[in-house]
């Protein structure tokens, strides 16, 4: 039986675990106050809170249900806006969406409404930019987007004082309903057992799985791995991070270690999706959807790494990642096997890392063109290069001949603008709705030169390889 608490109700349920938690809340639940737009995760209707106890602490995330299924929620707290409502008065959310008149027709309101209790139950830190970027994945079709954003920052400027991870504070101060208070206790006496799953399709975060198989999902045997705990961790030893395949995108952002290593990471991980997809997503998901132009494919790919892949015998194998793809949604990964791991090695004293992406919007697209790089540059002379770049093949591209030609050439515009001329004979784009092949050759051309004025500012403009190019 699947169990979790959906508000303030205890769940009990033999539904069947790959159906969708937006389908379970509405029609069976009939909490229609969670709305059905796009049922691709793409436009944050559907918006709800998953609250999960780990160490005796509830930490919130907002994620889309319309691409998540009902077996992920088991031991979990699931709130719907019905379940942020105080009685007889507006919660700090919803006053300020009312406030700075930030509803028109109401269908979006919902989903900004939790987006953005979900940001004052989050441990980030309280400013506007995370405000925003807890609603990034919610779309107002009316375009009433100034005065939703004024909304958040009235949210923001009343939880100056807020302690953090204190509900108490929050009830006070009408973000939530006082029952959350009693959430902690009520989920460690759920019996919450492992759910018994036979043999089916492996589903972790399911965003991109539900985006295409919604339906037939609902219907099939799944087996859900977002809980299986060797499948999940980061570890940073010896000058390598090996990284769980359930690891989030949210895991990463929220890893303190890795940030200090790679200081720049946040910049790159706001440009993949919106903070809903960013917290349910997996990493082994991603690589194994096997987009060309998947957003952590192209990145880990600069960064040369490994997987290590896990069979039903638990017998396990080490490939590099660049030699995972071997065409068009094909993948070196038999039938019983999965990703356990990935892992590289950390950039040293000399190194650098840079990740692009051109999209239509700013967030919660999939990119026109993506590519990224790691150098290793000592004496103005380049000692390692790898190069990937996403939209210019039928698979994610490690670009082996540019990354080949860059290592111990000097770094200046004229071994940049040669190593463009070699990118450019590697690369097959074709014309499709995200552009021409012309326009992608043009975008590989400015994202590849993007790299070298982003790391080395004071060694290059865009002009210097323009002019030349």
């Amino acid at each position: 039986m699947i169990t979790f608490i959906l508000n303030n109700k205890t769940i009990k349920t033999p539904e069947h675990s790959g159906i969708t938690l937006l389908d379970f809340v509405r029609y069976q639940q009939r909490l229609t106050g969670t709305k059905i737009g796009c049922r691709e995760g793409d436009c944050g209707a559907c918006t709800v809170l998953v609250g999960t106890l780990t160490n005796n602490t509830m930490e919130y995330q907002s994620i889309t249900s319309c691409i998540s299924p009902l077996g992920n929620a088991h031991g979990k707290h699931i709130v719907t806006v019905e379940g942020t409502n105080l009685k007889n008065k507006l919660t700090a959310a919803q006053q300020a969406m009312k406030a700075n008149y930030a509803t028109q027709c109401g269908f979006c309101t919902p989903g900004f409404v939790v987006a953005l209790t979900g940001f004052a139950l989050s441990n980030s830190e309280n400013n506007y930019s995370n405000a925003i970027d807890a609603i990034s994945g919610n779309i107002c079709r009316c375009t009433g987007y100034k005065a939703i954003e004024k909304a958040a920052h009235q949210v923001v400027k009343k939880l100056e004082n807020q302690e953090k991870n204190t509900f108490k504070w929050l009830i006070e101060n009408e973000f939530i309903p006082d029952y959350f208070e009693g959430i902690p206790e009520r989920l460690k006496d759920l019996e919450t057992k492992d759910l018994n799953q036979p043999k089916g399709k492996y589903v972790s975060g399911g965003t991109d799985l539900y985006v295409q198989q919604a339906d037939n999902l609902a219907d099939r045997t799944v087996h859900l791995i977002a809980e299986k705990d060797y499948l999940k961790g980061i570890s940073i030893e010896n000058g390598k991070c090996t990284i769980g395949t359930n690891i989030t995108v949210s895991d990463l952002w929220n890893h303190k270690k890795l940030n200090s290593l790679l200081p720049n990471l946040r910049t790159h991980l706001k440009l993949v999706s919106s903070e809903q997809i960013r917290n349910m997503a997996s990493l082994g998901g991603n690589l194994v959807n096997a987009s060309p132009i998947g957003d952590m494919t192209i990145f880990f790919l600069a960064l040369n790494s490994e997987i290590t892949i896990i069979n039903s015998e638990e017998k396990e194998r080490t490939i590099l990642l660049k030699d995972f793809y071997q065409g068009y949604k094909t993948f070196d990964l038999n039938e019983s096997e999965l990703l356990k791991a990935i892992s590289f090695k950390l950039p040293a004293k000399h190194s650098f890392f840079n990740f692009e992406k051109v999209c239509k919007r700013t967030h919660l697209d999939i990119a026109s063109v993506n590519s990224a790089i790691h150098l290793s540059v000592e004496n103005e002379t380049i000692t390692e290069a790898n190069v990937s770049i996403g939209g210019v093949a039928a698979i994610p591209k490690y670009l082996h001949d540019t990354s080949a030609f860059l290592k111990g050439k000097q770094l200046n515009t004229e071994t940049i603008l040669e190593a463009n001329a070699m990118l450019q004979k590697e690369i097959a784009p074709i014309s499709d709705v995200r552009g021409t092949s012309d326009y992608k050759r043009l975008l590989a051309r400015q994202l590849f030169f993007a790299h070298f004025t982003t790391l080395f500012p004071n060694n290059f403009t865009l002009n210097d390889f323009v002019q030349h190019a």
